[in-house]
């Protein structure tokens, strides 16, 4: 069912390390023809392009692009107590977490009269997707809006596909849950086109360009997001979901084998890997596996991911070879289900979310931990961080010198402007200190 990897013995470099991790074979270049032309639909045809990928697509054509306010506002009514009570929870436990996120002007000060203030200001516009395939996600809506909403944006759009078993609108659950945080700007529009149309506008559908994307989707959503970057910034190219866990004798195999499962139940491509340095521990969870996955609700998916190439057992030598694989791997899920947990997450430097002991599942936070569940994949945890209030933020410095400060530092700009050969540099300073001959004339 699931491939079992040994690199006991074995001491790989660093490139060597790389090479023998266990990835699928997404190719998100591969995508962006189609993604390229769907978004060049979109900018020529606007909103009947969109309509007509719907069509296409998604096999419905949605009445309206823009959903009504009044089906968002029938949308929150109609959830269902519990859900809306969870999402209720769910939106005060992120936007806790994500107040956190937020840094404080500072201001430092380099002589009388010479500061620098570093200050993070948001961008004013975003487009939040939210993906509609093969679940339905209202959780990823609190995951991009709350943090988008805490860091000060104030105009918020959202998309998300056209579901044919609702006459062509967004999923109810995901008006519902956008209803709850204030959101009245959702389109039914999916894929591609929807990221270029947030990129670029659809100017007949009065829907202006947003700065920033964020939101996970698949491989044509990544295609496009990557496509795009410099007309609008995006949060990265999310691609299928990980787990990585690490484990050593002492972890409950059962537990283990259930996370490894509700991660695979997400898609085909997912990642799920146990790295352990007990053999025996690796047989137990293979174990519990063969028993457990034939009672998944998805069982197939569930078995196709778990039988790729994506997804195995590695055996190896100890937890600090434990550790140099995770880091290697980057993984955008981490569970540390180790005796000496703290000593572990020590040597941890690269992952998406840390979940650290056996009561602290993913699941976890993909819902209800105060963490963001939208993540690095595919190994961007090695140099990029998860959604937060952050990521709607730019750092700007503001630079305020007096005459005096200015003066200075007057000479020692002369000195590096002629060392550059930039003379103009150095008159911008002295100008302002010669007595005004040059504009005298």
């Amino acid at each position: 069912m699931i491939q079992t990897i040994d690199l006991r013995g074995l001491e790989p470099s660093a490139s060597e390390l790389l090479a023998l991790i266990p990835r699928s074979l997404t190719d998100v270049s591969a995508a962006s023809a189609v993604a390229e032309q769907l978004i060049g639909e979109v900018r020529s045809g606007g909103t009947d392009a969109l309509l007509g990928q719907a069509e296409r697509l998604d096999g419905v054509r949605p009445a309206t692009l823009r959903v009504p306010a009044e089906a968002i506002a029938a949308a929150v009514e109609a959830l269902e107590p519990s859900v809306r009570e969870a999402l209720e929870e769910a939106i005060h436990r992120v936007r806790a977490a994500s107040s956190a996120q937020v840094p404080a002007p500072t201001v430092t000060s380099l002589g009388d009269g010479a500061e620098v203030l570093q200050r993070w200001t948001p961008v004013a516009r975003v487009g939040l997707y939210v993906p509609g395939g093969k679940a339905v996600y209202p959780s990823s809506v609190v995951m991009n809006v709350v943090p988008a909403q805490v860091a000060g944006v104030t105009s918020i759009a959202l998309a998300s596909p056209p579901q044919k078993a609702f006459g062509g609108s967004v999923h109810p659950t995901i008006l519902g849950a956008a209803g709850l945080l204030g959101v009245d700007e959702v389109y039914a529009m999916g894929g591609a086109g929807a990221i270029g149309a947030f990129a670029y506008g659809v100017p007949d559908a009065g829907l202006d360009p947003v700065q920033l994307i964020t939101g996970p989707g698949n491989v044509y959503v990544a295609a496009a997001k990557r496509l795009v970057r410099g007309q609008a910034g995006i949060d990265s190219e999310a691609g299928p979901t990980e787990i990585l866990v690490i484990a050593d004798a002492a972890a409950d195999a059962y537990l283990v084998a259930s996370d490894l499962i509700s991660q695979a139940e997400h898609d085909e491509l997912a990642s799920a890997v146990l790295v352990t340095d007990s053999a025996e521990f690796a047989q137990a969870v293979e174990r519990e596996l063969g028993r457990l996955v034939p009672l998944a609700a998805h069982r197939a998916r569930v078995e196709e991911a778990l039988g790729g190439r994506q997804s195995a057992l590695v055996l190896v030598d100890g937890l600090a070879d434990a550790a140099a694989f995770s880091n290697a791997y980057g993984p955008e899920h981490l569970e540390l289900q180790v005796a000496d947990v703290d000593a572990l997450l020590e040597l941890i430097d690269s992952a998406g979310a840390i979940f650290v002991g056996e009561n602290s599942p993913v699941s976890l936070g993909d819902y209800l931990a105060g963490s963001n569940h939208v993540l690095p994949t595919g190994g961007q945890a090695r140099f990029s961080s998860g959604l937060g209030a952050y990521t709607f933020l730019r750092p700007q410095q503001v630079i305020r010198y007096s005459r005096e400060a200015l003066r200075g530092v007057e000479q020692r700009i002369v000195a590096l402007a002629t060392a550059e050969d930039l003379p103009a540099h150095a008159a911008a300073v002295t100008a302002r200190f010669d007595g005004g001959a040059e504009r005298q004339g």
